[in-house]
């Protein structure tokens, strides 16, 4: 053995303080959204009143409470939270520099109150009103595929497999909904179809990258285009010409939960909505569960991360990664089925437009964990939903902005405040047993 060998790093000198990393990525990034909202709000200056109504606009919704219309002047209401911005991306700063944690509050807080006042500087003066249960309903409902997807997302990586082919699985299952829901006049059924759609999508992903070694981003890709031509071709030959019998389903009724859908604006977002998003609320919490209280997600985190260490103590690698990768299709499945069985009761070519990718961010967004990716899947809802709040208010934002929007929104949260992170240690990387 050399000297090279036996070399090791001498350990620090007793007493002396290891300092923590200097992390600048949050206060940059906190920095550059300030200074550009601080641009917008000077060069292009609004003043009037932001009128935000609190009760939902649905007249057949009965809500014995009702808060009325919230009139918020615009003027000293930028003014202050423009300050608060400044304070916290001070602080955010100030953290960084001392090399201390500035908590996840202060992004959260951060980036409230900048839509806040992006939203109040937009409104004001507008002829119409801010629907503050529509944009936060709306935005739940565009979520949910992207966290039936981000879960999907999710299981892949922790078993050691990129789902890149989210975007394949939402095409193929809200393709297979439409149909199955149709001919069987059931959205339970067509339901199940989407993820049995999922599922056929996921069983390639699964056989190409386990059995063949295949590269995984790359077939992924390649499922995507795949079932974006087969599902567009499918459409036009067999869809089209016959509509009533193949592509009109049936969809999910929404279902009012009795006293909580009462509840002034959470009631009506959150408990007046169709079977899908409440399975929502059961599957979040019930993967959380199950990936770090059970067996289950025990073997599949070690699969993920040392599946060579996994193998000596009897777990069988690779039948673990493709059983997973199989659920996490049947998940994005059911993310394809809320398309054309809650969102739109037809299906449409590219109807999913490209949000399976979204999906894909909020995974990395979310850190690989199902709570976290649930909340940034929400805050892409957000952003999708607030183009159609600002077209309905005639605001100064340019169409194509608002068209942008979404994607920014994912830019800026994946590439600012993400950081460098690392996800499960084998995720990419296939397993051959020696």
């Amino acid at each position: 053995m050399t000297a090279a060998q036996t070399t090791v790093s001498a350990p620090p000198p007793e007493g002396a303080v290891v300092r923590a990393p200097l992390k600048l990525k949050v206060p940059i990034a906190l920095t550059v959204v300030l200074v550009l909202l601080g641009l917008l709000l000077t060069l292009a200056p609004r003043s009037g009143t932001a009128v935000y109504a609190l009760d939902p606009t649905k007249k057949a919704q009965r809500i014995d409470i009702t808060l009325g219309d919230l009139p918020v002047p615009a003027d000293a209401t930028i003014a202050v939270v423009m300050v608060i911005l400044v304070l916290i991306t001070a602080w955010c700063w100030f953290a960084a520099l001392t090399r201390r944690s500035a908590g996840t509050w202060a992004p959260t807080v951060f980036a409230v109150l900048a839509v806040f006042a992006f939203i109040t500087w937009a409104a004001a003066g507008a002829s119409g009103r801010v629907p503050v249960v529509g944009l936060l309903g709306g935005a739940l409902s565009l979520a949910v595929p992207l966290v039936f997807g981000a879960l999907g997302g999710i299981i892949g990586e922790r078993v050691g497999v990129v789902n890149v082919a989210i975007e394949a699985q939402f095409l193929l299952g809200a393709f297979s909904a439409a149909i199955a829901s149709t001919i069987t006049k059931n959205p339970y059924v067509g339901l199940i179809g989407a993820m049995i759609g999922g599922v056929l999508v996921a069983f390639v992903l699964a056989a190409f990258a386990i059995k063949y070694l295949v590269e995984q981003v790359i077939i992924g890709v390649v499922l995507n285009v795949l079932v974006l031509g087969l599902t567009s071709f499918l459409y036009q030959i067999v869809l089209v010409p016959n509509t009533a019998a193949l592509n009109s389903p049936v969809s999910f009724e929404s279902i009012k939960i009795p006293l909580l859908g009462d509840i002034p604006i959470i009631g009506p977002i959150l408990f007046n909505q169709p079977f899908i998003v409440y399975l929502m609320y059961i599957v979040v919490p019930l993967v959380a569960f199950s990936l770090y209280r059970t067996r289950w997600g025990l073997r599949v985190r070690a699969v993920g991360e040392y599946p060579k260490a996994a193998d000596t103590v009897g777990i069988k690698v690779n039948p673990t990664r493709f059983w997973n990768v199989l659920l996490a299709g049947a998940l994005a499945g059911i993310g394809g089925a809320y398309f054309t069985l809650a969102s739109v009761p037809t299906f449409t070519q590219n109807m999913t437009n490209g949000l399976g990718f979204i999906a894909l961010a909020a995974v990395i967004f979310g850190r690989w964990d199902p709570v976290r990716a649930t909340f940034a899947a929400l805050l892409f809802g957000f952003a999708q939903n607030l183009q159609n709040t600002f077209t309905a208010l005639s605001s100064p934002v340019p169409k194509e902005f608002l068209l942008m929007l979404p994607y920014i929104v994912t830019l800026i949260a994946v590439a600012g405040f993400v950081g460098r992170i690392q996800g499960p240690a084998a995720s990419g990387k296939p397993y051959i047993k020696s």
